[in-house]
């Protein structure tokens, strides 16, 4: 998905002017990264919560999905899926010029996700069809939305942002068909094309955003540097993501997997390598994305030696990506974009740093605690919800009346 060479003013915007005012009318609804960026980060607790209680209690309701299958589902169709609307919901009318999305429209939106995740819980079983239309309805609907405005105001090198959103309700169905009994063995193919098609959107974005960032950053704290970006390898980078995304389609868990991954790995590696990342220790909302990125050559790299050797150090591969890779960069953008969206500096604050360095600890614990100790995999997993669950708990008590405020500057929006 090409990103707009306007992108970096999602969170890059100077502030002219800062002061304090009271809640003074209800702005949940006033600009797109508000509502998707708060579901996030409550999501990401309770959910998690959820989760923890019946891996550690072993009870869980017999209607509805899997307590193991609703977690993967929603990890990735609500947590990510929430993340992503919010920044598309952000960036896209940035990038067209039209403004941002009206209330009526956000409120009929986070109503649709909502609807998803009370058909997908357990609490309340739906038929299964239902819950399959429900859940599969938030996706096209929000595509429709970007599209029309791209399509107005001629912003075509964008439309496949389109093709990506279809490719996540494809995943989706993928898992519904095998629930609802039409198909056999597609639930698994549905997760993992879900997790590559992430994947790939991180090294889309990522790949813009993190070294322009970067440089301006740097270069306002009077560092000057020049990030070099070599075209060849920026390709290379996508088209290795995209084989990995092909052979886990094709042939998961062989050889040729191993392969992919261990070629992404480099690549995206030797990309990362380039960016500058060593230099970014003043700046927290800036390490912290060359924090989340590095999980992705490193998880790679975990999937091929699991894939290729059988090494027990690449057992959890996939929580590498998952946990390390997608929640770190969704806590980054989240972070910086709603500083930057409400007219405040681009200063994180201690609580939001405390939640960066709590989510990688989690990360680390939950990738190389059951493969290090494995007598000790059931406590390395209940530490790492609960440092996943205290670092988006720090996020929603910083951003929570930030989101719910309005801007700092007095601006709309």
């Amino acid at each position: 998905m090409p990103a707009s060479p306007a992108a970096p003013s999602l969170s890059e915007r100077p502030v002219q002017r800062l002061t304090q005012h009271p809640i003074r009318r209800f702005v949940l609804f006033a600009y797109g990264f508000r509502p998707f960026f708060l579901l996030a980060g409550l999501f990401a607790v309770f959910g998690v919560l959820a989760w923890l209680l019946a891996f550690a209690h072993g009870v869980w309701p017999a209607e509805g999905p899997g307590a193991l299958s609703w977690h993967a589902h929603e990890m990735l169709f609500a947590f990510v899926v929430a993340a992503i609307a919010g920044f598309l919901l952000t960036a896209v009318p940035n990038w067209t010029g039209r403004g941002g999305f009206g209330p009526p429209l956000l409120i009929a939106l986070t109503l649709l996700w909502l609807a998803g995740r009370w058909a997908m819980s357990p609490l309340f079983p739906f038929g299964l069809m239902a819950a399959a239309a429900l859940d599969l309805a938030f996706l096209p609907v929000l595509a429709v939305l970007i599209g029309g405005q791209l399509l107005r105001a001629g912003n075509y090198r964008n439309l496949p942002i389109l093709a990506m959103l279809l490719a996540f309700t494809a995943a989706n169905l993928l898992i519904h068909l095998e629930r609802t009994g039409i198909t056999a063995d597609t639930a698994q193919a549905g997760r993992m094309l879900a997790v590559n098609l992430t994947l790939l959107l991180i090294v889309l974005i990522g790949g813009r955003i993190v070294p322009s960032f970067t440089l301006s950053t740097l270069r306002r704290l009077g560092q000057p540097v020049e990030i070099a970006q070599p075209r060849t390898l920026e390709i290379a980078c996508l088209l290795s993501v995209l084989a990995v995304l092909a052979i886990d389609l094709a042939s998961p868990d062989g050889s040729a997997a191993g392969i992919a991954a261990a070629l992404a790995a480099v690549l995206n590696g030797v990309r990362l390598g380039l960016w500058k990342g060593h230099r970014t220790a003043a700046d927290p909302l800036l390490w912290v994305l060359h924090v989340g990125y590095l999980w992705i050559p490193l998880g790679l790299a975990l999937k091929a030696v699991w894939l290729l050797a059988g090494a027990e150090i690449g057992l959890n591969w996939l929580h590498a990506l998952t946990f390390g890779a997608f929640s770190t960069m969704v806590l980054a953008v989240m972070t910086r974009v709603a500083l930057g969206h409400t007219g405040r500096p681009l200063r994180a604050a201690p609580a939001t740093v405390a939640s960066y360095v709590l989510l990688t600890l989690g990360a680390l614990v939950r990738v190389f605690g059951p493969a290090l100790f494995p007598a000790l995999t059931l406590p390395s997993i209940a530490a790492a919800g609960l440092l996943w669950m205290t670092a988006f708990t720090l996020f929603l008590a910083v951003y929570g009346p930030i989101l719910l405020r309005p801007r700092a500057d007095g601006r709309p929006g």
